[in-house]
């Protein structure tokens, strides 16, 4: 699998999102490849989580389904700002 990544796109949402996320401690760093962004700080303490941020209806492209189907660590795609503080806070805590 090469690691190479073309004509790399930041989503619209991907703005706001990354602000959502430092609002409430997050340390983000964009990576763009493999995955958007490197998320950790915050209440995921030293815990690093990959994020993939999609435009709804978008899906992963082919390398990203790759690289998603085999890496073992944290990941996980969001589509706006609520998915992304619930990827890190936990449902349980929005309730």
């Amino acid at each position: 699998m090469s690691l190479n990544r073309h004509d790399a796109r930041t989503d619209a949402c991907q703005p706001s999102i990354i602000k959502a996320l430092r609002s409430i401690g997050c340390q983000v760093c964009i990576i763009k490849w493999p995955l958007d962004l490197l998320v950790s700080g915050g209440r995921l303490g030293d815990t690093n989580l990959l994020m993939e941020v999609k435009m709804p209806g978008a899906d992963l492209n082919v390398a990203q389904r790759l690289f998603w189907d085999s890496w073992p660590g944290r990941k996980v795609i969001v589509h706006h700002e609520q998915e992304a503080i619930e990827a890190v806070l936990g449902k349980e805590m929005l309730a």
